[in-house]
């Protein structure tokens, strides 16, 4: 229960300590955070759902408040805790380190996303997931660029307007349980005329926060003049939400939903892979153009879900890992380039490597982990996907296939426009010792799970075979 605790006291403490402590301690309570779920991480048993909370007793609007964490659970609760200590990290030398108001809402924000990933009642799981969307809402309308107040209100009207759909099918799915405990809803016999109903309403809550083509639109402007710890945060952990959503929520518990629409979404999944990919190709806005990398990314992750095998859930598991990694990488490198040049346009770029070349190499090994190339995470996670994905249909997988060749063009285009070439501003700062050490880390941690995915893989594997093997007995329940 302390994992769930401790961000919010950290939360509540960070708004009243003094400006010169802020950076102190926000990054103190975000180790102690880390090392709390590693300690956690250590000792967990797989095959076991360790609950933090668990009371048979139903209370107003049949809620539970039963919490635990299975190994899919603990995964996501270590991803969440470190994308958090490498934010407050890589953020230790700016201004906002400073301010208790962007702490308090960073530890707040963890907390809610830790809720969400211990969640085992269906309308805790909603409040949690509500609760993420305030404190980032207003770290980025706070501390981003003011220009960009109109589309963070589109961002936070899309993204609540979308929740809503979410809820509207809990409540529904409760109508045939006792309670909103997530075993009651899994064996609910709810009619089969509804089923599909339900199963639209996740995957539209879902959709808008992946976010999945063509519910893309508020991603782009909106990492584009977020601050960089903002822009962290959406990337690397909160859009993983959905894609925990969809795996544990949106389709074991409407299982036979899922053929009705699991092809749409698939091909939705490949144009994302291919719109991305192609957009940025074409973008100069260095924050835009891994945004739709990102895009592309996600694209592939959410088509694999949507497959629902073994091989294909286990990808997209860490494939969302690297990619959390990745995100983080990518915009800490767009962030000081951006600083040193004054500018995101990758025209008025050039050279940054040769007057800080710490800078250049990390952000060039940095890249080579985004291509997945051998020995990284992602080249694990990427072929389990595209794997699953050709076996499903061998012309989508082909399709699938090119993220690995356009993405390979707009990565180096993005390193090279702002890297090599003649140098275009002199007498510039390299790497900082946090900044180096975020993107050492990242590395290390992308090379070690490329060496060994049975990491993760004996970590989820008891949940993810648990969780096959229930949604085919549910399925006989549904009439």
């Amino acid at each position: 229960m302390e994992l769930i605790l401790l961000p919010l006291l950290f939360g509540i403490v960070s708004f009243f300590i003094p400006g010169r402590w802020g950076r102190i301690s926000s990054l103190l309570f975000a180790a102690i955070s880390l090392v709390a779920v590693t300690v956690k991480l250590f000792y967990f048993q797989p095959d076991v759902k360790e609950y933090f909370v668990n009371n048979t007793g139903t209370y107003v609007l049949g809620m539970t408040f039963n919490m635990a964490i299975d190994g899919l659970g603990i995964l996501m609760l270590g991803l969440s805790n470190l994308v958090i200590f490498l934010v407050a990290l890589s953020n230790f030398n700016r201004e906002e380190a400073s301010k208790p108001s962007f702490n308090g809402l960073l530890f707040l924000m963890q907390f809610g996303l830790n809720g969400v990933f211990a969640a085992e009642d269906g309308i805790l799981f909603y409040m949690f997931w509500e609760l993420t969307l305030i404190p980032v809402f207003l770290m980025l309308y706070w501390y981003g660029a003011k220009e960009n107040h109109k589309n963070l209100l589109t961002f936070f009207l899309y993204t609540l307007f979308g929740s809503l759909f979410m809820l509207l099918a809990i409540l529904a799915w409760g109508a045939y349980t006792p309670s909103y405990d997530y075993n009651k809803l899994m064996y609910a016999a709810v009619p089969s005329q509804y089923v599909c109903w339900i199963f639209t309403g996740f995957l539209l809550a879902f959709a808008v926060k992946i976010p999945l083509f063509p519910f893309h639109t508020w991603q782009p402007p909106t990492y584009s003049t977020a601050p960089m710890a903002g822009t962290m945060l959406l990337s690397a952990i909160m859009l993983k939400m959905a894609l925990f959503g969809m795996i544990k929520w949106m389709i074991p518990l409407s299982y036979s939903a899922l053929k009705f629409w699991q092809l749409p979404v698939i091909i939705l999944g490949i144009i994302g892979i291919l719109y991305g990919a192609v957009i940025a190709l074409r973008e100069n806005n260095m924050r835009k153009v891994f945004a739709f990398a990102s895009i592309s990314h996600l694209g592939l992750i959410a088509a694999g879900i949507m497959i629902f095998s073994f091989d294909a859930l286990m990808g997209s598991i860490i494939q969302m890992v690297n990619h959390s990694l990745i995100a983080v990488g990518l915009f800490l490198c767009a962030d000081i380039a951006t600083n040193r040049f004054g500018t995101s346009d990758l025209q008025q770029m050039g050279g940054l490597a040769k007057v800080a070349p710490r800078f250049g190499f990390w952000f060039a090994v940095t890249v080579l982990i985004a291509l997945s190339v051998p020995l990284t995470a992602g080249f694990i996670g990427e072929f389990l996907l595209i794997k699953a994905v050709f076996e499903y249909q061998a012309v989508f997988g082909i399709l699938a296939a090119l993220t690995l060749v356009l993405g390979a063009v707009y990565m180096i285009r993005a390193y090279q426009m702002s890297s090599m070439g003649a140098p275009k501003i002199t007498n510039v700062a390299d790497l900082h010792w946090n900044e180096m050490l975020v993107l050492a880390l990242v590395a290390v941690l992308a090379v070690f799970l490329g060496l060994y995915p049975n990491g993760i893989i004996s970590l989820v594997k008891p949940s993810i075979q648990h969780m096959l093997e229930n949604v085919q007995d549910t399925t006989n329940l549904i009439k």
